[in-house]
This record gives C-alpha cells, structure tokens and sequence, in this order.
C-alpha cells in the first residue's frame, strides 16, 4: 500500500519544525521579559503552524488510492 503524498515538501515541512520550535520557545521567554500579554500572540502562531503540520501528517498517512468525500 502506498501512502499519499502530504501537503508540504519535505523542505517546507523542515521549516514549518523549525518555525514551531522557535514561537514555541519565544513564548515563555516574551512572557518572563514583557509584561504586557503580547507573547500571546508567538503562541497563536505556534499553534497555527502545529496544526498545518498536523494536517500534512494525516494527509501523508492516507493511503494513494483513498478518495476524499
């Protein structure tokens, strides 16, 4: 059984990592720094990022033959 192909190139799924790590990793670091609520906002983006690579994940898995309904 082949497994589809996701919606991210191996290069672009390899950046999306890296950007999640990093506004992940800013988060805390704005929220001890800061004092106003803006490190909200690196973890808006974090999350943003986690679930197109969650979507590219679920489409990989996918068999290559599976239609989509």
């Amino acid at each position: 059984m082949h497994q589809g192909s996701g919606i991210l190139s191996t290069r672009q799924r390899r950046f999306a990592w890296l950007g999640f790590l990093l506004a992940a990793l800013q988060a805390p670091v704005s929220a001890w720094l800061v004092t106003d609520e803006s490190w909200l906002f690196s973890l808006c983006v974090a999350l943003m990022v986690a679930t197109v690579i969650i979507a590219d994940d679920a489409a990989r898995r996918r068999p290559a033959n599976a239609t989509s309904d």
